[in-house]
């Protein structure tokens, strides 16, 4: 039988390894290293596939050059931890200045208005240089060790968002996963960063990207969309983004807690003790508790007034209610720290002067030590309540760990497994707990009811309350997290089994990989230039907006120099170049009056001629007059959307109406487009039209008009004079153009037309189309068709005189 190869490797990226140092004066390195029980990198480990590998800082200062190597060789054979060694200078600048001062206050929606603003700093350059700096020192330490055909990369947090850039650019087709751990701010925020572009194009460069809520997410997907030009699609359940020919897969689960570790905690000698001995300090009391970090974002201030409150109101508590604030020590360094201690001691000061009485102090803070987890679980054991009040948080476990600790101690009887949890609505894990109460931190009279509400509520609604989260925290926890997220990740990495052409783009943090399949790659103009040269009957189809002239242009008029190659390349008797557009006959006409042998196909191909000296004649297959009534009734329908909708507007053509929504928000545009284009479907039924949207547009036109008949019958004419094409360019940036695509290949397989030996179908802008090549923009199309002019030498068989198509029909 043969044996089975080992499951690919996982590397786990975040800004700590899993460990916990003490200081040991016998050891080489000073230090004596463990794992760290409570790291969220090691609970997860547990349930992927393979023993997982773990990048990261020490959790203290970096060692001497001399010891750096033998220490990461000890803790990668011991513990399969891989230290990054951040000098101490750029560590500081790199957590304390650019994370946690300000990245990780306006992931918050914290903005710095002023540099005192709550610590919350501006940006500046030289901290984001570091931040950049120390990523790049993450990605050169997983180079070491990675093998990117089969190992999967997951990085975590706000710390190393820039990382998956510097690893992109290294390794183009790494398997690698992103989860961010804290909130990501709307849009309105999000935009406020100076390199904000930078940023998202990083998360970007991974191949799935992980929120704890659909609020994260959402916001995220509003930034690439309002900031990149970026829309998504959802599909059997999962919502995907296209970027430069990747699907970035967007995963939305929050993250569990560790079960077995939990209940090894809870049914632990030292945690029984410690019940007991709470039981004796607060025997007869009414326990509310509270863990919590010191930041400004955890509303402790808040949960203190409201404490307050609900002893003001409710007289009967007073000497029986006790709030146990166990308050983590701080991340970070700063005044804003302080600043929230002295808050926090001058009001639970206050609260305990006001309703204090001999043994019975209503507001109980734990501090200034680390708060062992056993001791932790005896206060979540005893308590009535848990309330969770910050005013802005990632999603916070500590509800989950409470209602485990309630269910699992073995120090409370059947009857006392219990709970009732009091949760801000800003809070991540708050969308998953729907026995909860839900309070806006902000309301003091709102959350002093709810305190009083878990209180005292019946103890039927506690235990159904109790049994409704326990069910969903122990069926979605950490390893049910983990294994959700791999799986996924492998599912987004599928695509790189398929073959694809793969190339990098951009500079510094603008970089990305443009994925292409096997049968879409970049015209060359070399290789046009050649086939343009061996033939003797050349067509040449040119779009318009977004092809000869940018989108980003309020004036669409075209320049002097494309006027010139389009003249230069209609000189040439082989050629038949034409104009194939969605804009009017007029504006057409009247742009390209210099042209004389240009042929153009306005609105679309209702309206062509064949030079500037023909006259207009509709399209070859309207044989019957065309009933134009509809648009008196689709008219004031795209007028009403015009009204609700600022920044739209309406363009009215002989033979289409379109209703414009590039300028409006992109968002609401795009929403009040759909919401047209469902209501003019269904008043259209029966008529002989079709509406559909393009790009930022929807547009209504009579049906069997499209640019792909166009390219029917100019071959067809061309045909008819003995002129069959044998080079056919043809180049579009719009959905469409995907018909001249389509009619082009579909007329290069037709056995009756002769064989068109080069053919060139073009779309501009790297996106899933029918085209077989692609140019980047406007550019790139205006280099080419003047290298084409500038080639000036016929074909084989130009000898032949230029055929005129003053009326082919």
């Amino acid at each position: 039988m043969p044996s089975l190869s080992p499951p690919p490797r996982r590397i786990i990226v975040s800004h700590r390894l899993p460990l916990r140092s003490t200081p040991d004066p016998s050891s080489p390195f000073q230090f004596s290293f463990s794992l760290d029980p409570d790291s969220l990198p090691l609970q997860l480990s547990s349930s992927l596939p393979s023993p997982p590998l773990f990048v990261g800082t020490l959790p203290l200062p970096s060692p001497s050059s001399s010891l750096s190597d033998e220490l990461s060789q000890h803790l990668l054979s011991t513990f399969s931890c891989l230290p990054v060694f951040l000098p101490s200078d750029l560590h500081h600048h790199f957590y304390h200045g650019f994370c946690k001062h300000y990245l990780w206050p306006l992931l918050h929606y914290l903005l710095p208005l002023s540099p005192s603003s709550h610590g919350g700093l501006p940006f500046e350059s030289a901290l984001y240089r570091s931040y950049l700096s120390a990523n790049k020192l993450f990605a050169d330490r997983i180079t070491e060790i990675l093998n990117p055909e089969e190992d999967f990369v997951w990085v975590h947090d706000y710390h190393l968002i820039a990382l998956p850039t510097f690893l992109r650019k290294r390794f183009p087709c790494v398997k690698l996963g992103f989860f961010l751990h804290s909130p990501f701010p709307s849009s309105e925020i999000f935009r406020t960063i100076p390199v904000r572009d930078d940023l998202l194009r990083a998360l970007l460069n991974s191949d799935m990207v992980g929120f704890h809520t659909f609020d994260y997410a959402r916001h995220f997907l509003s930034s690439c969309s309002r900031l990149l030009g970026l829309g998504y699609q959802s599909k059997r359940g999962y919502i995907g983004l296209e970027y430069y020919g990747r699907n970035i897969i967007v995963k939305i689960l929050p993250v569990g807690i560790d079960m077995g570790q939990l209940q090894s905690v809870v049914s632990s000698p030292e945690t029984a003790s410690k019940i007991r001995e709470l039981k004796e300090t607060y025997k007869d009391r009414v326990l509310i508790v509270g863990v919590d970090d010191v930041d400004i974002f955890k509303g402790i201030g808040l949960k203190f007034l409201a404490m307050e409150k609900l002893l003001e109101e409710r007289p009967e508590l007073q000497g029986r209610a006790i709030l146990i604030q166990i308050t983590n020590p701080a991340r970070s360094q700063g005044k804003d720290i302080q600043e929230v201690r002295d808050e926090t001691h001058s009001i639970r000061d206050r609260i305990n002067t006001r309703f204090g009485q001999p043994g019975y102090q209503p507001v109980v803070v734990i501090e200034n030590r680390p708060v062992p987890m056993y001791e932790k679980a005896a206060f979540y054991a005893m308590a009535e309540c848990c309330v969770m009040n910050a005013v802005r948080d990632g999603l916070n476990r500590i509800p989950y760990t409470y209602t485990v600790c309630r269910e699992l101690s073995p120090a409370l009887s059947d009857s006392s497994k219990k709970s009732v949890i009091v949760v801000s609505e800003f809070v991540g894990c708050s969308p998953s707990l729907s026995g909860a109460i839900r309070v806006n931190p902000w309301n003091i009279e709102s959350v002093s009811e709810a305190m009083y509400s878990a209180i005292s509520m019946s103890e039927v609604e506690k235990q159904l309350r109790h049994e409704k989260h326990y069910k969903y925290i122990s069926t979605h926890d950490v390893a049910y997290w983990a294994q959700s997220f791999d799986q996924d990740l492998q599912r987004a990495c599928q695509d790189h089994s398929v073959k694809k052409n793969c190339y990098g783009i951009g500079f510094g943090m603008s970089f990305r990989v443009v994925a292409l399949g096997p049968g879409f790659n970049k015209l060359l103009v070399e290789n046009v230039v050649s086939g343009y040269r061996k033939t003797c009957s050349r067509l040449v189809l040119l779009d318009y907006d977004g092809t000869m002239v940018s989108q980003s242009l309020i004036d669409k008029r075209p320049s002097e120099e494309v006027i010139q190659i389009v003249n230069r390349l209609c000189a040439d008797p082989s050629n038949v170049v034409f104009v194939v557009s969605g804009r009017g006959k007029d504006d057409l006409a009247k742009w390209f009056e210099p042209c004389e042998k240009l042929g153009i196909a306005a609105e679309h191909g209702y309206y062509i001629r064949w030079n500037r000296d023909s006259q207009w004649e509709t399209s070859a297959c309207i044989n019957t007059p065309l009933d134009f009534d509809w648009m008196k009734v689709v008219l004031p329908v795209m007028r009403q959307y015009t009204e609700a909708t600022d920044g739209s507007h309406i363009e009215q053509k002989d033979s289409a109406l379109v209703w414009h929504h590039q300028e409006a928000d992109p968002d609401f545009g795009l929403c009040q487009a759909k919401e047209l284009l469902d209501h003019l479907e269904k008043l259209l039924a029966n008529e002989p039209v079709v509406a559909k949207r393009g790009h930022h547009i929807v547009e209504v036109t009579p049906q069997g008009i499209s640019k792909g008949v166009v390219v029917e019958t100019i071959i067809s004419a061309m045909q008819d004079h003995n002129k069959a094409p044998d080079f056919v360019l043809c180049v579009g940036d719009d959905t469409s153009d995907e018909d001249m695509f389509e009619a082009v290949r579909n007329c290069a397989n037709k056995p009756e037309i002769p064989k068109i030996t080069e053919v060139f179908p073009c779309t501009v802008g790297n996106k899933p189309s029918m085209a077989k090549y692609y140019l980047d923009d406007t550019v790139d199309v205006l280099k080419m068709l003047r290298a084409l002019a500038d080639t000036g030498q016929p074909g084989p068989g130009s000898s032949q005189s230029y055929v005129s198509f003053d009326d082919p029909f």
